[in-house]
């Protein structure tokens, strides 16, 4: 039986997640910042649950240990993140800095946990959730788009050192997904100057929305991702994302851009 590692399978995608691959037969040991909260999970044959807040350096370590201990691991899905939105001028640095280590620094920091493992079994997979928002970017998501364009980055760069040793990393790059994301996971900064423009931005962001997978829509091209043996870097995922990066590619970056600033704040 093959086990996955899940990081921010408490909610959403995470949890979408680890519920189809336990159904699929895997092993899940899935992790979140509260599991003496959850209440279904935990009530599934072959799921672990085990605490893990990924901005700490500490927990990593030892939750990556005792996971090691309990089963062999053959793939990791870094899944943990948050959306920070609004203007950066509105952001104190406590938020900033929450944001660059929940979705950028805890990937990097779950991964390297695992790498010498993964190098000595001569296989592993890496899967992280990036974004829609790592190939384009939306206005008033300056610090998101950081860590999430910063993460595509990094896991094309990721491939080359893996790869020779017959471990891989992957990206997957939902849309919009129908959780509590938008108004849950969303931390506005509110600064007067910029009212009309956030007011507009989320107007159009929520019409988007209605275009929006399911948790359990993507948590389908985990799957296929985790399975499908294909050294492939980057899974765009869900028909608006597929959409938004097929028009980005074929207009360009810089005529995209205009237009999408135009369909979003109307300038």
């Amino acid at each position: 039986m093959k086990t996955i590692f899940i990081t921010g399978a408490s909610s959403g995608l995470g949890k979408a997640t680890a519920k189809l691959f336990q159904a699929k037969g895997w092993n899940v040991i899935a992790t979140m910042r509260t599991p003496e909260k959850e209440t279904e999970l935990s009530n599934l044959a072959n799921v672990t649950l085990l605490p893990l807040d990924v901005t700490n350096y500490e927990q990593i370590q030892s939750t990556v240990k005792k996971a090691l201990e309990i089963s062999d691991i053959d793939i990791v899905y870094n899944n943990a993140g948050y959306g920070l939105i609004g203007p950066l001028e509105s952001f104190n640095d406590n938020q900033i800095t929450k944001q660059l280590d929940t979705n950028l620094l805890g990937v990097i920091r779950v991964t390297n946990a695992f790498i010498s493992y993964f190098r000595e079994r001569k296989s592993g997979l890496f899967i992280s959730t990036t974004s829609i928002g790592g190939l384009i970017a939306f206005p008033l998501g300056s610090v998101y788009h950081a860590t999430k364009w910063g993460l595509e980055g990094w896991s094309e760069s990721m491939a080359y050192e893996l790869n020779p040793f017959g471990v891989h990393i992957k990206t997957v790059s939902p849309g919009g997904i129908k959780t509590e994301f938008l108004h849950g996971s969303l931390d506005t900064g509110a600064k007067p100057e910029y009212e009309a423009m956030t007011k507009t931005m989320f107007e159009n962001v929520d019409v988007m929305f209605e275009m929006a997978s399911t948790p359990e829509q993507i948590a389908d091209v985990v799957y296929e991702a985790a399975t499908d043996g294909k050294n492939q870097l980057r899974y765009v995922a869900g028909e608006d994302a597929k959409a938004l990066y097929k028009q980005r590619l074929e207009q360009g970056d810089e005529i995209f851009r205009e237009a999408f600033g135009k369909q979003f704040l109307g300038a």
